[in-house]
């Protein structure tokens, strides 16, 4: 009776926000109540604002976070709620990861919200698209990649990029005793790489005194403002910034606007020279030209294809001296057997027998892949093979940074760089390399969307390797233990910092 009489006498604003107020406390119980059903493992997370506040305080360091967070999970699987983003499911199994890449491919898509992210940049191209176009692109690529005459082409390409231009350089470093930053070279020479073998044309000088191209530049800027769009703890600032055409999406549309006029510059050039009768089928480029294919997807096919095949080598590689320079025994060994082949030409073959190189190069990208993570959309509702449901919309992220630091997946000495681990029988001679599962060791993708150029991509990380070390030591002059940086494909923060000793010269001392 008492209650009654209160209510009465409230003022009669007061009464009518009562049930208002009410309605909203039941909304945020069951709120909670939801996030607590559908999660069981993730960050602390709250009505309303979800992980906003830790994803916020750990901006910084979201790697090493969420694989804090993976390695206690029971299922190595994390559900995050954030304001302002679609709920995401966080994995490191290899059940899921194969449920997601293969049993399921078809239902999940790259998906709209990653599109979108990335569709001023990339736009149509095979790494931006899906369905369809994704495999019609999808087969065109497939048959140029297999076709031996561009496997020649790629290994005349690399064989003159290092021993006439990068070997030079190095040569020169070394006897002047200069520092360089490795990095920035091995990205130059990649980019020279890629550019050759896709475009047919040369980009970057590799005299690292000399500056950056400006399209090289501007693949820089569109990828990295690109890629802070997908790790923004809000998607609504930097859409309201490209409305607004201000600030860093004012940067990017500058910079995709000097690469696409600098690419379609080079296909109605190529066109000409084609239509003029001159033989040029040796490129990428000037295949798709010659199956009749419409510029704007040869552009964004062309885009794809640089973005992929730059960063990535040269991350591997450069996280590979750096963690060769910290094991000179395994640094050793590798020298060794790369002087087993010196007396035969370096080609898919003699490359092949580098075992040691290979398994050097996994470990190296266990523990630094070149692409973090990866994410996915659903397209209805489903349920992963650890029992983690999946709402129709939810992005699925595969994570390969924190896959490399499960000790449920590489034991105990997960933190070691053990090239050792590759080989079937470590304890013997070394032998056949271990065949990893690729949901596993997703470093490659897998399933349908497994990467085309991974053979090129080995091939041509063991030439660039071997033909270093076995002239050179490299010595970082730099931090105990640099920064990893993830953007669209990662990078040590501040570069590689060496200097540069010629191998024969020190061994005699």
């Amino acid at each position: 009776m008492g209650v009654f009489l209160s209510l009465v006498t409230l003022k009669p604003l007061t009464f009518m926000l009562l049930p208002i107020l009410l309605y909203l406390f039941h909304v945020i119980l069951c709120e909670l109540r939801r996030v607590r059903k559908l999660s069981s493992h993730g960050p602390p997370t709250y009505p309303i604002i979800g992980c906003l506040i830790s994803f916020y305080k750990n901006r910084m360091r979201l790697l090493d976070w969420y694989t804090e967070l993976l390695t206690e999970s029971a299922t190595n699987t994390i559900v995050v709620h954030r304001f302002g983003a679609r709920r995401t499911i966080v994995t490191a199994n290899p059940e899921n990861v194969e449920y997601m890449l293969k049993t399921k491919f078809n239902n999940f898509p790259k998906g709209k919200p990653f599109t979108e992210i990335l569709g001023d940049f990339l736009g149509c191209g095979i790494f931006n698209v899906d369905g369809a176009l994704w495999n019609t692109q999808r087969k065109l690529a497939s048959h140029e990649f297999s076709a031996k005459s561009l496997r020649e082409f790629m290994m005349n390409a690399l064989k003159e990029e290092v021993e006439n231009q990068l070997l030079p350089v190095l040569e020169s470093l070394a006897t002047a005793n200069e520092v360089v930053d490795l990095q920035d070279l091995l990205r130059r020479l990649a980019f020279n790489m890629i550019c050759k073998v896709s475009l047919g044309i040369d980009r970057c000088c590799l005299d690292p005194s000399l500056p950056v191209s400006p399209l090289a530049k501007a693949f820089d800027m569109a990828s990295g403002i690109s890629a802070r769009r997908g790790a923004a703890p809000l998607f609504i600032v930097w859409k309201t910034k490209r409305w607004l055409g201000v600030g860093s999406e004012r940067r990017l549309k500058d910079a995709v606007e000097e690469v696409h006029a600098y690419i379609t510059g080079i296909i109605h050039n190529r066109k000409k020279k084609i239509n003029q009768g001159e033989v040029c089928n040796e490129d990428l480029l000037s295949r798709l030209i010659s199956a009749g294919h419409e510029d704007e997807v040869i552009r964004d096919m062309m885009i794809s294809f640089i973005v992929a095949g730059r960063d990535t080598t040269s991350a591997a590689m450069t996280w590979l001296f750096w963690l060769l320079s910290r094991h000179h025994d395994i640094e050793q060994e590798v020298v060794k057997e790369t002087e087993f082949v010196r007396g035969k030409m370096m080609d898919y073959e003699s490359l092949g027998e580098l075992r040691l190189l290979k398994a050097c190069l996994c470990e190296s990208m266990r523990l630094y892949p070149p692409v973090a993570w990866d994410s996915k959309h659903a397209i209805v509702d489903d349920l992963l093979p650890d029992g983690t449901f999946v709402k129709a919309g939810d992005r699925l992220t595969y994570f390969p940074y924190g896959m490399g630091r499960m000790e449920a997946l590489w034991g105990k000495d997960w933190c070691e760089f053990k090239p050792d681990r590759w080989f079937l029988e470590p304890d013997k001679e070394r032998g056949p390399l271990k065949k990893v599962c690729p949901y596993k060791f997703p470093i490659f993708q897998a399933g349908p969307r497994v990467c085309l150029g991974k053979e090129m991509a080995f091939i041509q990380m063991k030439y660039v390797v071997a033909s270093v070390l076995r002239r050179f030591k490299l010595r970082p002059i730099g931090p105990d233990r640099p920064a990893f940086v993830p953007l669209l494909t990662a990078h040590m923060a501040g570069g590689l910092k060496v200097l540069v000793r010629k191998r024969a010269a020190e061994v005699k001392l």
